[in-house]
């Protein structure tokens, strides 16, 4: 039997299957401009989706929906809804293996071994090492979306199953890479922990343990959006190429006229 932890009433929205969805248009750059709306959305799976929330999602003329699970989590949650008229890439910026038994003890492992692995600061300790790997070792995909966007894929959509971790870090990248404010940045990125848009925990099992308030104190670093999460990935950036400029150019490979590209596309005229 699987439980569910009980989850604070939705808030009303277009999205009855689909968590986390929201626009990034409007964001402020540092250049005194915005992130144009309805250009790049981000949220959770599709593979829920509602008929009513796949007829929103038509009407938001997209070209592109990026999908950064992997194959374990497409098993899990199933593959997303497909949306007529729209790429789907599926871009895994995880691997299956990685983390495949330490994913299964947190959906059905017994509370000693809940502790063993989580407690004090292991949890968040996991957050952070993980965000640090997206950025070092996933350079060769994120230079693959950003040059995407900058030619022909967009309006789009950048969704991993919860649309916090993987899509949080991507849709961060994609935000820094036009000049948005840092702070606006991580303010999108913490909007993840309204209850409504939160990916809901799922336990296997009967007992007490099972959803105790310990457990779920235990979880709660993994299923968190926190500041400090964003801001290792940042750091990673600055300790291991100096500005993101550099990031930008030698680590994702792209060049200036590709960051104009970007920016024309993703930010409102100046005009």
């Amino acid at each position: 039997m699987t439980q569910q932890i009980p989850q604070a009433p939705s808030t009303p929205s277009e999205l009855t299957g689909v968590r986390n969805f929201r626009d990034v248009g409007g964001l402020p750059t540092v250049d005194g401009l915005r992130v144009r709306r309805g250009r790049l959305f981000r949220s959770g799976h599709l593979a829920h989706a509602t008929a009513a929330d796949a007829a929103f999602l038509a009407t938001l003329g997209l070209h592109t929906v990026f999908d950064f699970r992997n194959a374990g989590d497409q098993k899990l949650e199933g593959p997303d809804i497909e949306l007529p008229g729209v790429r789907n890439i599926n871009i895994p910026l995880t691997d299956p293996a990685d983390g495949a038994e330490f994913w299964k003890m947190v959906r059905e492992g017994e509370l000693e071994e809940l502790r063993a692995a989580l407690s004090g600061s292991r949890g968040a300790d996991r957050m952070i090492a993980s965000y640090r790997e997206l950025v070092l070792g996933r350079t060769a995909e994120h230079g693959r979306v950003l040059h995407a966007l900058a030619t022909d894929s967009v309006p789009a959509l950048m969704h991993c199953a919860a649309g916090k971790d993987r899509a949080g870090v991507s849709i961060a990248l994609a935000l820094l890479a036009v000049g948005v404010e840092r702070d606006a940045i991580e303010a999108d990125y913490l909007k993840s922990n309204a209850p409504h848009r939160r990916y809901p925990v799922r336990r296997a099992g009967t007992s007490a343990d099972a959803m105790s308030a310990e457990v779920m104190e235990l979880l709660s670093p993994l299923f968190d959006a926190r500041a400090s999460y964003l801001r290792a990935a940042f750091d990673t950036i600055e300790e291991t190429w100096g500005t993101s400029e550099r990031y930008f150019s030698q680590g994702l490979g792209l060049a200036p006229e590709t960051r104009r590209r970007l920016r024309e596309r993703l930010l409102e005229s100046s005009v």
